[in-house]
């Protein structure tokens, strides 16, 4: 199991957690292209601005992260975009993944969100079928991120 824990988004802990994901990203990026980390700023992850977490499984070990952060609001209300979903490799295939979703999905509901947004590369593919299974549909951009290659939305009034 996995439990979620809200923590700043520059808590050494998420900290150490952002670089893995970094670095994963960078390493998979493909060839030619510069993958371009952005390490957040805390704020946008403060409520009611935004949450932050971190994935503790039962052994007490930091094994992945998320966050949202409110953006510029759509067409029908208040938006929220999902950020740096990670979870560790050797945690994949759990379940994790969609529990640190719902955390992220549950909180934007709680604080009025319209709709859910987020930004992806093409080659995470295992994360794409998440965001499928999860009821996020394809949108047009709604940023300019040069880490994304595809855009998704979902509906959460």
């Amino acid at each position: 199991m996995v439990t979620l824990v809200p923590l700043s988004a520059d808590d050494p802990r998420a900290q150490r957690l952002l670089t893995d994901y970094f670095a994963m990203r960078a390493e998979a990026f493909p060839q030619g292209q510069t993958y371009r980390p952005v390490f957040p700023e805390a704020s946008v992850f403060t409520p009611p601005a935004g949450v932050f977490f971190v994935a503790v499984d039962d052994d007490g070990r930091d094994v992945g992260c998320g966050g949202i952060r409110r953006i510029a609001d759509g067409p029908d209300g208040p938006r929220y975009e999902v950020k740096h979903l990670y979870l560790d490799p050797s945690t994949r295939g759990r379940g994790w993944g969609r529990v640190l979703l719902e955390g992220l999905e549950a909180q934007a509901r709680e604080w009025g969100a319209a709709d859910l947004v987020l930004d992806t590369h093409h080659t995470l593919e295992a994360a794409g079928g998440l965001y499928a299974r999860s009821g996020f549909t394809a949108i047009e951009p709604y940023n300019d991120n040069p880490n994304a290659t595809r855009w998704y939305g979902k509906q959460l009034n």
